[in-house]
């Protein structure tokens, strides 16, 4: 999900503020206002209230917990965040712990503005601020160290959790320091550590969620038990347009319905009673003639009928690519499809809430904890402060669990029966009411000079606009996450002109695994592999003639080309396909071997990924990210696809919606290139690749180009 920068919070990235504990330990965090949320979190951690973005806090039982603002999905950041605390704070490893954050601005990302995970952005954007609270922390701990033994600052030195003087047996652990460090003033600047001398970035530190979650202890959404809890199911209109028009009666075995503008939810004993509840219901619908629109034919027709005759909005121009083309030895013109897309979360969506006189409560798998606090206030007529929300694991997010439908839902429910109510969507309410990744039709024309060199480069994309659907931008203005991908290629190519047109279908778009890169690296990819067939040159040595200007690309393009061996013929009845992206701040390619066990089938046999993301925090998260975004991309790739029929989403599980399974696993093999860059993205960049990859293989296996997605 590539995230929407939100308004600027002002908080300071260098200013702390640092609190006493009642038990003795203290905290420390980004200095700003007093807030609610806050208030309420250091008061359940037992200390005093303190103001705090994402901060430390230390016990005088030696425990170092990281409160993380961002949610943990799988992809490692309470492991990766608090590494970088625990790197300047200089602790034993096995000490540290990983907490949620309230919600609450101060938590915001400082890269974002706002607390949400994604663009690939929890360690882009907390990187330096995190080990600044770090090193905060260890030099107040130093000076109280100072202070206790009388002696120079400088004398002290911070090692696994214990300041020592040198040069006497004088020391003292953290724990015992904490109360005499609450009461110093903050370090201004506090002294980062070289890279040079790092301890824990750049280790494969064990996952701190690892242990709960293979006893069974971690908590994801769908876990959550409070006293006096109903259970709830929902059921939607089958259209995306309709809405409610009678709930019907309430059914055996609820305790209540509540209707909605376009659902009912189910209340009952347990979950199993409300889903059995639910589908027993019999409400009626009313279904707009506009539904009749939104059927996948009619869709895919209005974009070929907007690719023809609508007015672009121009999202990047270069040169004057359409008299490069014209004037062009060569030309392609060929046009690339990808479908809807649903999520597909291994957990549903789920969200607790309990409502009060003026309060609200929530626990929820969410990837936006502020968005999710600012919707359930809205819906009890309360300020956002008055709404604490306990951020649980996520069962897979993907995007997905960046709305708030489930969460007004849920609190609506909440509200009308008067308990607390655990809400959770089923499986086939969760693939039909998605916010669906956008379909897009992709145009790209391109020139190739006698020296066989792309002079020209024009691409026209129509797709819905997310951003537009949401109110953020006007209706003349270019979708980044519609052209993300297409604009500020790594290719050096001196005439280019990307265009916009959005598509108006009613279907609802969300962010879905890097968001436009999935649509556009399919087609970009795809046409420079054909553009190498039509100079008659190897698709890595075409690529690499255009990479001089960005020599982070052409590193890694060499270093997959050299890890799957590009050079020599695969096996019998195998080819090769390679794709590049430049994604989040990060830089990927792969490599896919695919083979035709039978006439029109795709098995990918083996993948070569090679990714640059900057400084590596844990390289054991990056490698995971990469499969993951391999398997993730695959599973796209291959028999991904929401078809639609007067607005009704089909499929609606996974018994007809196909994703990687073990027999479809091809062998992953990724090689980490070290860097001195800032860190990159590693959620997302790992998504794109792989689709033309395949793509490309494929058609040199059989020489049959595909240009629509799914490939199976």
């Amino acid at each position: 999900m590539t995230a929407h920068r939100a308004p600027a919070t002002g908080i300071s990235r260098r200013g702390f503020l640092v609190s006493a504990v009642v038990a003795g330990g203290f905290a420390v965090g980004f200095a700003s206002p007093l807030s609610g949320a806050a208030t309420r979190a250091a008061s359940a951690a037992g200390q005093s209230a303190a103001s705090v973005n994402t901060w430390i806090r230390i016990g005088t039982d030696e425990s170092i917990t990281v409160l993380v603002g961002s949610s943990e999905m799988g992809q490692g950041v309470y492991t990766s965040l608090p590494q970088l605390v625990a790197e300047e704070l200089m602790v034993d490893w096995a000490r540290v712990r990983a907490e949620a954050a309230p919600a609450d601005p101060l938590f915001a990302n400082p890269g974002t503005g706002a607390q949400l995970t994604g663009g690939s952005m929890s360690v882009r954007g907390y990187y330096t601020a995190l080990r600044t609270a770090g090193a905060a922390a260890r030099d107040m701990l130093r000076q109280a160290a100072a202070n206790k033994f009388g002696v120079a600052l400088a004398d002290c030195v911070a090692a696994n959790g214990v300041v020592s003087v040198r040069g006497t047996a004088n020391s003292a652990s953290y724990g015992q320091l904490a109360g005499l460090a609450a009461a110093l003033p903050v370090p201004a600047n506090p002294a980062l550590t070289p890279a040079s001398e790092f301890r824990l970035i750049g280790k494969p530190l064990q996952r701190l969620d690892v242990p709960d979650k293979t006893r069974g202890a971690a908590v994801y959404g769908i876990d959550v038990r409070v006293p006096g809890m109903q259970h709830a199911a929902v059921v939607h209109c089958p259209s995306v347009l309709g809405t409610l028009a009678s709930a019907g009666p309430k059914p055996a075995g609820a305790s209540a319905i509540v209707a909605l503008s376009n659902a009912v939810v189910v209340v009952a004993a347990t979950t199993w009673d409300a889903m059995q509840a639910a589908r027993q219901l019999r409400p009626s619908w009313n279904i707009p003639a506009a539904a009749g629109n939104l059927t996948s034919e009619t869709i895919s027709s209005q974009a070929s009928q907007l690719m023809k005759s609508a007015t672009p909005v121009v999202a990047e121009s270069v040169g004057n690519a359409p008299a490069a083309i014209t004037g062009a030895a060569r030309t392609i013109d060929v046009t690339y499809q990808v479908p809807y897309l649903p999520h597909a979360a291994m957990e549903p969506l789920s969200c607790t809430a309990s409502v009060s006189a003026g309060q609200c409560e929530l626990w929820a798998p969410t990837q936006a904890p502020g968005f999710a606090a600012a919707a359930a206030a809205a819906v009890c007529g309360i300020s956002a402060d008055k709404v604490t929300v306990h951020t649980t694991l996520l069962g897979g997010g993907l995007g997905r669990k960046f709305e708030t439908d489930f969460v007004v839902q849920a609190v609506q429910a909440a509200k009308a029966v008067g308990t607390p109510v655990k809400l959770t969507w089923p499986r086939e309410q969760d693939f039909g009411h998605d916010q669906y990744r956008p379909m897009a039709l992709m145009r790209i024309r391109a020139g190739l000079s006698t020296s066989k060199t792309i002079t020209g480069w024009w691409d026209r994309i129509v797709s819905p606009s997310i951003l537009f659907q949401r109110g953020w931008i006007p209706a003349g203005a270019n979708d980044s996450q519609a052209t993300d991908g297409a604009t500020e290629l790594a290719y050096g190519i001196s005439n280019r002109l990307v265009e916009y047109v959005r598509h108006p279908a009613a279907i609802p778009v969300g962010f879905w695994r890097s968001v436009g890169n999935s649509l556009n690296c399919f087609a970009v990819e795809s046409a420079i592999d054909e553009l190498a067939l039509a100079a008659g040159a190897d698709p890595i040595a075409f690529r690499l003639g255009m990479l001089s200007a960005d020599p982070r690309s052409a590193a890694v393009l060499r270093a997959v080309a050299k890890a799957a061996n590009w050079t020599s013929p695969p096996a019998a009845g195998r080819a090769r396909g390679v794709a590049l992206t430049r994604s989040f701040g990060s830089i990927v390619a792969q490599i896919a071997e695919v083979s035709s066990p039978s006439a029109g089938k795709i098995k990918v046999e083996r993948v070569w990924c090679a990714v640059d993301c900057g400084q590596v925090v844990n390289p054991d998260i990056v490698e995971a990210q990469m499969q993951g975004g391999i398997v993730h991309g695959l599973s796209a790739a291959m028999w991904g696809r929401t078809t639609f029929e007067r607005g009704v989403a089909t499929p609606v599980n996974f018994d007809d919606y196909k994703v990687t399974r073990m027999r479809d696993m091809p062998i992953i093999a990724v090689t980490i290139l070290a860097s001195s860059q800032p860190p990159g993205g590693v959620g997302e960049p790992g998504v794109p690749p792989i689709a033309p990859a395949v793509a490309n293989a494929w058609a040199r296996l059989t020489g049959t180009r595909k240009r629509s997605l799914p490939l199976q």
